[in-house]
C-alpha cells in the first residue's frame, strides 16, 4: 500500500513538472554538406525524425523546421532533375513525419548553385516564436553565422537557443553566442542512419 501511495504522489509530481516547450531548425542544406564532410554512408537513410525526437527527448517539441533552397530544374538539365527528384523525395518524407518545410531559393551562377532565403526563414522562425512565446528551447541545426542577430535578440527575451553543430567543424561565432550548444560526433551521427 505505501509503494502504491508513493508511486501515485511520485506521478503527480511528475506531471507537475512543466517541460519547456521548444521548436526544431534545421538548416537542410548546411547540414546535408557537413554529414557528406564525415563521409557519413546511406545519407539517403539519415532518419531526421530519430535524430530531432532524441534531442528533444526531455522538451515538449512544438514545431520542427527543414528550411531549405528549392531546387528548379529545366527539362533539358538532367542534373538538376534528378537533385530535383531527390529533394522531393526528402521532403516528401519529412512531411509525413510532421516536419515544416520551409523553401528558400536556388540561384545558378557559373554553373554552382547559390542558396538564398533559407537564412531569412531560420531568422522569422526564431523571433516569431520568441515574441509570440511559442517555445522556451529553440534547437538550431546550422552554422550561418548572419543568424546571429535573431539569436540575440530571441535570446533576449529570456529564450535558450542551443546551437546543434559538428564536432569536426564547430561554428566558433554561433558556440559564443547561443546560450547552449550540442556538438555532436561522426559516431553519434551514425546512430540516426537507419540502413547499413
Amino acid at each position: 500500500m505505501g509503494n502504491q501511495c508513493a508511486g501515485f504522489f511520485l506521478s503527480v509530481i511528475l506531471k507537475q513538472v512543466k517541460r519547456p516547450k521548444s521548436i526544431f531548425i534545421i538548416d537542410g542544406s548546411n547540414f546535408y554538406y557537413k554529414l557528406k564532410e564525415l563521409k557519413i554512408p546511406h545519407l539517403s537513410s539519415f532518419d531526421y525524425n530519430l535524430f530531432v525526437s532524441k534531442i528533444t527527448r526531455f522538451t515538449n517539441l512544438q514545431a520542427k523546421y527543414y528550411c531549405i533552397g528549392k531546387i528548379r530544374a529545366k527539362q533539358e538539365d538532367k542534373k538538376a532533375r534528378k537533385m530535383m527528384a531527390t529533394q522531393q523525395s526528402l521532403v516528401t518524407n519529412l512531411q509525413k513525419h510532421g516536419f515544416i518545410i520551409q523553401f528558400g531559393y536556388l540561384l545558378k551562377s557559373d554553373d554552382k548553385y547559390h542558396e538564398k532565403g533559407v537564412d531569412v526563414q531560420i531568422a522569422t522562425n526564431l523571433l516569431k516564436g520568441a515574441f509570440k512565446n511559442l517555445y522556451d528551447t529553440a534547437y538550431l541545426v546550422s552554422s550561418d553565422s548572419d543568424l546571429i542577430p535573431a539569436i540575440v535578440e530571441a535570446q533576449s527575451v529570456n529564450k535558450t537557443i542551443v546551437y546543434v553543430g559538428f564536432k569536426h567543424k564547430p561554428s566558433f561565432a554561433l558556440l559564443r553566442t547561443c546560450k547552449k550548444s550540442l556538438l555532436l560526433t561522426k559516431q553519434q551521427f551514425l546512430k540516426f542512419i537507419t540502413k547499413k
